[in-house]
């Protein structure tokens, strides 16, 4: 895909938006040097093409990865991405919780406890790095 296609413009709006500066981009830069490839179908795929999608706003679609990370139980990295990005475009704590809560009977208890341990410490950081800021 070309370098300035407009799918590609607004994947990198879109991931400012939801990740820049914080653990996802740093996941996208991380995986760039290895596979230059799949950072950028992570941008233009799944930042500017599915996640621009009508029908669901940022905030829902964000607790749904979150969701999908605890369930996976061993995607801790992408849990602390999304976990910010959801914060960064209106969810809040509470509903982060409550989203990872929800899954005790389908993702399981141990998935559920080490996420909300591991979101512990992701509030904890955001909440420093805004006051650092103020």
């Amino acid at each position: 895909m070309p370098t300035d296609s407009p799918l590609r413009r607004r994947g990198l709006e879109l991931f400012e938006q939801l990740h820049g500066g914080h653990a996802g981009a740093a996941m996208v830069a991380e995986v760039a040097e290895i596979c230059p490839a799949f950072a950028d179908m992570t941008i233009e795929w799944s930042i500017g093409s599915i996640m621009d999608r009508p029908g669901l706003d940022l905030a829902t679609r964000e607790l749904i990865l979150v969701a999908s990370c605890v369930t996976l139980g061993n995607a801790m990295p992408q849990l602390r991405a999304h976990a910010e990005a959801a914060l960064r475009v209106g969810a809040t704590k509470e509903q982060i919780v409550e989203t990872v809560l929800q899954l005790t009977f389908y993702a399981g208890g141990p998935a559920v406890r080490n996420s909300l341990v591991f979101l512990k410490e992701v509030f904890a950081q955001m909440e420093h790095e805004t006051t650092a800021t103020a």
